[in-house]
């Protein structure tokens, strides 16, 4: 493989064009998209006598690629690869995988420059080196961001800890408590509801515990063996979970049955409280199989008084107590 970065980067691309069935290149329509390209990802071009040294370059040891010229019908001369299942770099991404990679490269891009994302660079260099694709600089989607959110400059600390298992020392402070020091071997990192969280193994209480970045005050690496996560799926985790907190005493799912108002039922059929949504026979009525959590509790009293807990009965007990002492405290006034 080459030695010179650039080179290389002029291989891939002409890589690329040359396995293209769908497309016939001559030397000249070579060299313009390996300059456009180039042009988009380093600012420069080369030019045409540097692609054709390139051409002869790969037909020759290490790579012995099976370039060859052809004419075509009207007189012009094409390059491909006389085997069509070739490929020098065994890039096997399809059309459409290529396009979602460009999809998210462009969503990621837009966090380019920030001190808190600083570690996406060095993932968006390497992700447009190896496939040649480059994030574009216009805005065309907005995020829901929140740039006073403390914990940010923790983020990058903190994958890296759960990508690489490196257990870690949390200064926890929760709100209203005193700050705790808490041993971790982190697992996984959500976001919900503009805030990030991280859940790992708490090693002195032996449980998987949830820790909101904004809440962390420092993170320094321990000298511990890192403790695997031993099989736990997160995705299955989550999935009877409104929110972010998982509730110790709890995992059982109940059937929640709830009827909304009829100016508020089509906003809730268009955007599921959760996965598990079913719309049910009785009108403006819906289901979901859940773990009662504290985010469910305020997402259903977010509708005020549109919605109405039906089931099960207990949680309906629950609900209609917080909406008494909700109203106790207006009687004061």
């Amino acid at each position: 493989m080459p030695t010179n970065k650039d080179a290389e980067m002029r291989y891939r691309i002409i890589d690329r064009c040359l396995s293209n069935r769908l497309r016939k290149y001559t030397i000249y329509d070579l060299v313009n998209e390996v300059n456009r390209q180039l042009l988009d990802l380093q600012g420069k071009t080369v030019s045409k006598r540097t692609i054709q040294k390139d051409l002869e370059e790969l037909t020759f040891r290490p790579y012995c690629a099976p370039i060859e010229s052809y004419k075509g019908p009207s007189r012009m001369h094409y390059i491909h690869y006389a085997d069509d299942s070739y490929s020098l770099y065994n890039n096997d991404l399809s059309v459409k995988e290529v396009q979602t990679l460009q999809s998210v490269i462009d969503m990621l891009g837009r966090f380019r420059g920030s001190t808190t994302h600083a570690w996406l660079e060095e993932v968006l260099s390497n992700l447009e080196y190896r496939f040649g694709v480059k994030s574009d600089t216009k805005l065309v989607i907005a995020f829901e961001e929140n740039e006073q959110l403390q914990g940010l400059e923790h983020l990058s600390n903190l994958i890296d800890a759960t990508l690489h298992h490196q257990a870690i020392e949390l200064a926890y402070e929760p709100y209203g408590k005193t700050k705790r020091i808490c041993p971790v071997h982190p697992y996984f990192m959500k976001q919900y509801n503009g805030r990030w969280f991280l859940l790992g193994l708490n090693s002195e209480k032996r449980r998987i515990e949830t820790y909101a970045l904004d809440r962390i005050k420092e993170v320094k690496s321990l000298a511990e063996e890192f403790i695997p996560n031993e099989g736990i799926d997160f995705g299955a985790y989550f999935e009877h979970i409104v929110g972010i907190s998982v509730p110790y005493d709890s995992l059982e799912p109940i059937e929640l049955i709830l009827r909304f108002s009829e100016k508020r039922f089509p906003y809730v059929s268009s955007k599921p409280i959760h996965a598990s949504q079913k719309l049910l026979s009785t009108p403006c009525t819906i289901s979901i199989s859940v773990i009662p959590t504290p985010e469910l509790t305020q997402q259903i009293f977010s509708f005020g008084p549109d919605v109405e807990v039906l089931a099960p009965e207990s949680f309906r007990s629950e609900i209609a107590e917080k909406i008494k002492a909700t109203y106790n405290l207006y009687q004061t006034v």
